[in-house]
């Protein structure tokens, strides 16, 4: 019964990076040892225990055969005779695929750190093409590591999986899953690149694939085409730190584009209302959580407006605070606030330009929330007003605060 450290931690480690999470591969042993030995069992689908004292995840060496078409479709062969060489032959990636003894010295059959070197990205096998999971998994590597190039080699395997049809059968909460972990890496354009270059977009994502090839008004975005947009919008999330849930609506925020009449082109009236029916539906049938939907929605239907707001009076402040939520959901409306920054800076030659409406917007906001809505509720209800009444109360004493307190 021997143990190796694999996969991310020895990867990163010989990269320079900070650690990753530590797995580890046990040879020679069978559950019944591990368990013997203070081990605690978790795996559903193949034999994972937890280390008793740290807790780190030590799974049997195992092989793996495909049953059946799509990610499901796997048995798992798990022994004490099962070599290490056996488990690594397995993995995705060649960089993934490297493993380091407790003495420090490096197993490495199929040269993954030679291609950490090369900055490549390649599959250990064939078996690559048995999980179309991988075609994600690499793309988010490729966001992660975005100068590492994919291997001609490799990018061919994975335009032949799309012809046969394997992502097809992928489960939303896989793509889901890889799609969100990607949009937070460090470049996440290079996903989407990786995807487009496979021919996987087009088949998981048609509502983005589309948006290449449109154009948009030069005079509003220099780039010209809105696929290219899109992807100068997500790196600025990147460089701006932001959250999920900001990174998935900049995703979903012009997706109406794509639905644009050509003669009408290059303009887009009304394109908000087509993204936002558009993401509603993304995020419905890839199963995205609620708070990362509701904010996608809202970005959708408000960016115009959002950006066009330096030009607004405090009556029109106050109707888009009010359309936001923006009073009970503050934070929220920050979160819109951000994806609307990240919206106007993901353009050609404006990726330092300052975002004035997110300023004059809080502004407004913290102007609202100053008035006592109770007070003027109890005002409003001792003079005999009742129901919208009140409201129109609250609403006018909110819209004169912001009159008065914001340069309007």
């Amino acid at each position: 019964m021997k143990s190796w450290l694999v996969g991310g931690a020895v990867r990163d480690a010989l990269l320079g990076l900070p650690g990753s999470d530590r797995d580890w591969v046990v040879v020679g042993a069978s559950p019944q040892q591990m368990i013997d030995a203070g081990f605690l069992p978790v795996g559903k689908d193949f034999p994972v225990f937890l280390h008793p004292q740290t807790r780190e995840e030590y799974a049997l060496a195992r092989t793996e055969r495909k049953t059946a078409p799509g990610y499901h479709g796997f048995s798992f062969h798990a022994a004490p005779d099962v070599t290490l060489e056996e488990d690594l032959l397995r993995r995705d990636l060649t960089i993934n695929a490297i493993a380091q003894a407790e003495d420090g010295s490096i197993v490495d059959p199929s040269d993954g750190r030679g291609d950490l070197q090369r900055r490549v990205l390649r599959h250990v096998s064939p078996a690559f093409a048995e999980d179309p999971v991988r075609i994600l998994r690499l793309a988010r590597f490729a966001a992660r590591f975005a100068d590492f190039s994919v291997a001609p080699e490799t990018m061919a395997l994975m335009r032949g999986m799309v012809a046969d049809g394997e992502v097809d059968a992928l489960v939303a909460e896989r793509v889901w899953q890889e799609l969100s972990r990607g949009l937070m890496e460090k470049r996440p354009s290079r996903m989407f690149e990786v995807l487009r270059e496979c021919g996987a977009l087009a088949r998981l994502l048609p509502e983005v694939e589309r948006l290449w090839g449109v154009p948009q008004r030069a005079d509003h975005h220099p780039e010209i085409d809105t696929g290219v947009h899109l992807m100068m919008v997500l790196d600025v999330c990147a460089s701006l730190a932001a959250p999920l849930e900001v990174r998935f609506a900049c995703l979903g925020h012009d997706l109406g584009k794509g639905t644009t009449p050509a003669e009408v082109l290059p303009r887009h009236i009304g394109h908000e209302e087509r993204s936002l029916r558009l993401v509603r539906a993304l995020g419905e049938r890839l199963r995205v959580p609620t708070a990362c939907r509701e904010l996608a929605e809202l970005v959708a239907r408000e960016h115009g407006n959002v950006h066009r707001s330096g030009e607004f009076g405090a009556a029109a402040l106050w109707r888009l605070l009010d359309r936001c939520d923006a009073l009970r959901r503050p934070q929220r409306f920050d979160a819109i606030l951000l994806a609307c920054e990240c919206d106007a800076r993901g353009r050609l030659g404006r990726e330092q330009s300052p975002y004035p409406q997110r300023q004059r917007l809080r502004r407004a906001l913290e102007l609202a929330q100053a008035v006592d809505a109770r007070q003027i509720a109890a005002d409003a209800i001792a003079a005999g007003r009742r129901g919208p009444a009140v409201g129109a109360a609250i609403q006018a004493a909110q819209t004169a605060a912001i009159e008065a307190g914001i340069d309007v």
